[in-house]
């Protein structure tokens, strides 16, 4: 019998053990935190590499050394995932830790550890969750694209009424310089100007501005955390994809999009988190069939029977709804819930319909440079236009995109104001859309029982 083309270290918890050689694999995001809170002063544990998917331009770069402790003086490579099987030398453990991929992605990408003698391996909320001094409330969701962020939004507008002061915490988007994104505080949309955040990182962050909030994020989130329990009362984390929380909550709330009843336990981490949460909310029911709105209730029911349910409605306005009727409009949405988070329209396509426009301008035939092999990255978007934006090059492409389509006007449902980032010729109708409640119980009950329970003076 032939050898197997991989070798083994010697046993785990030896005095004569060699570290062990891990690679971790994720997205600009999980991955990071991962290291820092399990493996950065880990000595029996040697990272090797991470690795990157989903978002463009993180592999290549280094996790500088300022960030990864003296155990990596040179820091650490991103590479790739494509790139896991020529990484040098045996691996020992392959930490998967990015989110929003279905449970197939994830199997297929333990096979391939797997294959190389690893042990495949996913971190889980006990490790790796950091703990408050402050009271903590977590929106997360099954999948991207739930409305998280409205009902983040919606959640501190009642605390800030019930007298909290609230800090934002947002999972992270370090795209940039990870040394000067360590810590992130935005109060302004000069701090997102000075920042040079992305068109993503705009669009979860600019909204909570708007209404007085202040976000952190970064890549650090223990310095994070420090930073934001000075400025509040209350921590409200605002998730990312379907994520489970960096912060441990004391009021852990997850939503569930009634308009993909199909997707409660199709994806990872998704299904972990319906299954944890304290309250879980099904949102859009105002769109969705009563019958797909019944399935996803019975389906939480079954995966968390202790949790209740509250249904809510995410009403979709157009700024100026006159002025789309009859007109061929080109539809942009939300980036991220386009893309991977497997949409093929959003808001802004529907409430373009709904305002009578002529017909919904196709992007597709005149996509440029990277918004076009972003539709062949996602070929289930349909007749809109993500907004894209990751770099100067992206912002340029989708510049060009909307120039180059032949459109009266522009329907715009990123939750960012678009023009200015971008030159937009053509004139420009927002659409926004927030948390609305239906019937009992109701959010901001459940809420407000929670904040009862709080101490009434912070130190």
């Amino acid at each position: 019998m032939a050898l197997p083309r991989f070798t083994r270290t010697a046993s785990e918890g030896t005095p004569q053990a060699p570290a062990r050689r891990v690679v971790i694999l994720g997205a600009a995001g999980r991955d990071f935190h991962n290291f820092n809170v399990v493996y950065r002063d880990n000595p029996g544990v040697n990272v090797v590499a991470f690795t990157a998917a989903q978002i463009p331009g993180i592999a290549g770069r280094r996790y500088p050394a300022a960030l990864a402790g003296p155990l990596y003086p040179d820091g650490i490579p991103i590479l790739d995932e494509a790139q896991l099987e020529t990484i040098a030398g045996p691996i020992d453990e392959v930490v998967f830790a990015y989110s929003d991929v279905t449970h197939e992605h994830v199997m297929h990408v333990a096979s391939r550890a797997l294959a190389l003698g690893a042990d495949f391996v996913l971190l889980g909320p006990t490790r790796t969750m950091l703990t408050s001094r402050r009271p903590v409330i977590a929106v997360s969701a099954v999948r991207t694209g739930c409305g998280k962020s409205i009902v983040a939004r919606f959640l501190s507008r009642r605390l800030r009424d019930r007298g909290k002061r609230v800090a934002v915490l947002r999972h992270p988007m370090p795209y940039g310089d990870l040394v000067a994104e360590r810590v992130q505080r935005f109060a302004s949309l000069a701090d997102l100007d000075k920042a040079a955040c992305t068109i993503e990182e705009r669009e979860e962050y600019e909204p909570h501005l708007a209404i007085g909030n202040t976000v952190y994020a970064g890549v650090d989130y223990a310095a994070i955390l420090t930073a934001a329990e000075q400025d509040c009362d209350v921590i409200l984390w605002d998730g990312g994809n379907n994520d489970f929380p960096f912060i441990r909550p004391d009021l852990h709330i997850a939503l569930a999009d009634a308009l993909r009843p199909q997707q409660l336990q199709t994806h990872h981490p998704g299904e972990a988190v319906l299954r944890m949460a304290d309250i879980l909310v099904i949102t859009k029911a105002d769109g969705a069939a009563p019958a797909d709105v019944q399935r996803v209730s019975e389906q939480l029911k079954r995966l968390n029977p202790e949790a209740p349910i509250v249904r809510s409605a995410s009403p979709v306005r157009l700024d100026d709804p006159a002025a789309v009727k009859g007109r061929r409009v080109l539809v942009i949405e939300d980036g991220p819930t386009i893309t991977h988070g497997g949409m093929a329209y959003g808001a802004g396509y529907v409430a373009a319909l709904a305002a009578g426009a002529a017909a919904i301008v196709d992007p597709r035939p005149n996509a440029r440079r990277e918004i076009g092999d972003a539709f062949k990255t996602y070929p289930h978007i349909g007749r809109v236009l993500p907004a894209l934006g990751y770099g100067q090059s992206e912002l340029e492409a989708l510049a060009d995109t909307i120039a180059a389509c032949d459109a009266d006007l522009v329907v715009s449902a990123t939750p960012i104001d678009l023009a200015r980032l971008i030159p937009i010729a053509k004139p420009v109708v927002r659409a926004r859309y927030d948390y609305a409640e239906l019937d009992e119980p109701r959010l901001s009950t459940l809420l407000d029982r929670f904040i009862d329970g709080l101490p009434c003076a912070s130190s």
